[in-house]
């Protein structure tokens, strides 16, 4: 399917103006209001839901093995998420689960 320069300037474009508008209705039109402390409760834990829901299909279905659950993955991500919650720390849990990664690696190879 072949797009002309102007169908995808539309949609560079039209997508531009959909974000600002998303991000304008809640900075801009309530910016300056104070927010229910329901609301600010739930914002609390924006970053916590999204980065699981952005690298679990990583970890899951890699593309690195055609989308077959691998058990590297698996023990990497299971490490990170011991590490980070007897540590409380996201530098260790990182360092876990990438030293577990590479030592999977190496010594499944």
């Amino acid at each position: 399917m072949n797009f002309s320069q102007a169908e995808i300037w539309f949609v560079i474009a039209a997508l531009g103006v959909g974000t600002f508008l998303i991000r304008f209705s809640f900075l801009g039109l309530i910016g300056q209001r104070e927010l229910p402390e329901w609301v600010l409760r739930h914002l609390r834990y924006t970053a916590v839901a999204v980065l699981p829901a952005l690298v679990a299909p990583l970890v899951v279905w890699p593309e690195a093995t055609g989308g077959e659950v691998d058990l590297t993955r698996m023990a990497a991500a299971g490490a990170t998420i011991v590490a980070g919650y007897i540590t409380r720390n996201v530098i260790w849990s990182m360092v876990a689960g990438a030293g577990t990664l590479g030592l999977f690696q190496v010594a499944l190879s």
